[in-house]
């Protein structure tokens, strides 16, 4: 009994001192959803995700599914403000860091929001991620012209 107890109590230390894992994971294109329009991921180079503290990750298929879904309590229970977020380049696909991402206006993104993200600094026309999570939340974005092209606006 007393080795049982000790075997337990080591393995919570050890447990306890393990470093979360933010890298970035790969889509696995038959089960993976964005978490906020429930659409099936279609292109790395435009997804997003999210890694909380708990190494569990949610998935989005534009950045702007992500910054509508920051503003629910969804996000915040689920522990968002301790995730690593990344983001596909879109010219690459491989995976970036969306805070130190650069974003540039104009993309056919799946959703319509419009922005792409690039590993490098290449334009004086590129935002940084602050600037385009506030430009998203302005309405400074494609959607409008997306919802329209494909008939969801009721006009």
């Amino acid at each position: 009994m007393k080795k049982t107890i000790i075997i337990l109590a080591a393995i919570a230390l050890f447990s306890c001192n393990a470093e979360t894992d933010y890298s970035p994971r790969e889509i696995n294109w038959d089960r993976d959803i964005c978490i906020n329009c429930l659409m099936g991921l279609a292109d790395q180079k435009y997804s997003v995700q999210a890694i909380n503290k708990y190494e569990e990750v949610i998935w989005f298929d534009d950045l702007g599914c992500l910054v509508e879904y920051e503003k629910t309590d969804a996000w915040k229970k689920w522990d968002g403000e301790t995730a690593k977020i990344w983001i596909g380049d879109c010219e690459t696909g491989e995976w970036i860091d969306a805070a130190k991402a650069y974003y540039r206006y104009g993309d056919r993104t799946p959703m319509g929001y419009g922005y792409g993200a690039l590993k490098n600094n290449i334009g004086d026309s590129l935002f940084d991620y602050e600037t385009t999570v506030a430009r998203i939340n302005e309405g400074k974005t494609m959607r409008k012209t997306f919802l329209e092209q494909k008939k969801m606006l009721g006009h």
